[in-house]
């Protein structure tokens, strides 16, 4: 049995939608308080009031409170705020999921410099900022743990019209592993999760063809849900898990896995 989570307070960078709305539902079913952030103020709303009704009580556990603050995490600024917003509503900060990502598609020799400049900002800035804000916080907690939404790809594969996305998945995990080293003295653990191919809003935009075809390269024979990527923060998170650090864990179903087409025939 995994120690509870309850009464814990947790940030989810752009959780209002996708994976980070999985990752707050996830959470908030646990027991913790939740504060999710994001630009979209409706958005943002509506999932705190839906992720907070729906975790009143699971299993026995009662839910969290999920709150929300709109934040850009690009901005210093904004960091800093969410950081005394949830110093003001739950006193502290125990985990911060730094998941906030953007993933528009462009080939390389087509990219501009405000391409390859917005996606690090939000992928990879936006994650360092979100870290370093809540910091005093995480020291405090004495079991500070930071979860970052990475990818496989860049990690660890490619695809046409995301190199600077996968430049910026990769450049995360950079991050995580210093980021381990300088926070270990303070019982601080930093750890990724990849996803692979995960039904989100996003996703279903790619089409039905490309979801098809996505499913048919996974050796599990889906497209994994993004409350799995969820569960798998929520170990990172636990006290069992205070011994890993600057370590990555896959979601993708086994997608990484076939050497080619025919392994799954």
């Amino acid at each position: 049995m995994f120690t509870s989570v309850a009464g814990r307070t947790v940030i989810v960078t752009g959780g209002g939608k996708g994976i980070g709305k999985g990752i707050a539902r996830v959470f908030a079913r646990s027991g913790a308080n939740v504060i999710i952030t994001g630009r979209d103020e409706e958005t943002l709303a509506t999932t705190a009031k839906e992720l907070t009704a729906a975790g009143r009580v699971v299993d026995g556990v009662a839910g969290g409170v999920v709150s929300y603050v709109v934040a850009d995490v690009v901005s210093a600024g904004d960091a800093a705020r969410v950081a005394a917003t949830a110093r003001e509503r739950h006193g502290g900060i125990d985990v911060v999921c730094a998941n906030a990502g953007i993933f528009p598609s462009a080939t390389l020799a087509e990219m501009t410099v405000e391409d390859i400049d917005t996606m690090l900002g939000v992928n990879v800035k936006g994650a360092i900022l979100s870290v370093q804000a809540c910091l005093p916080e995480l020291i405090a907690s004495g079991h500070g743990r930071v979860i970052l939404t990475s990818s496989i790809t860049g990690p660890v594969t490619g695809f046409p019209g995301w190199s600077h996305y996968g430049a910026s998945k990769a450049a995360m995990l950079g991050f995580m592993r210093t980021a381990a080293i300088e926070l270990a003295r303070d019982k601080i653990t930093v750890n990724a999760v990849l996803p692979g191919n995960i039904v989100t809003e996003g996703l279903s935009s790619l089409g039905a063809d490309y979801l098809a075809s996505m499913e048919g390269a996974i050796p599990m024979g889906r497209l994994g849900e993004v409350d799995e990527v969820g569960y798998a923060a929520l170990f990172l998170a636990s006290d069992e898990a205070a011994y890993i650090t600057a370590q990555s864990i896959t979601v993708d179903g086994g997608q990484i896995l076939p050497e080619s087409p025919a392994a799954l025939e």
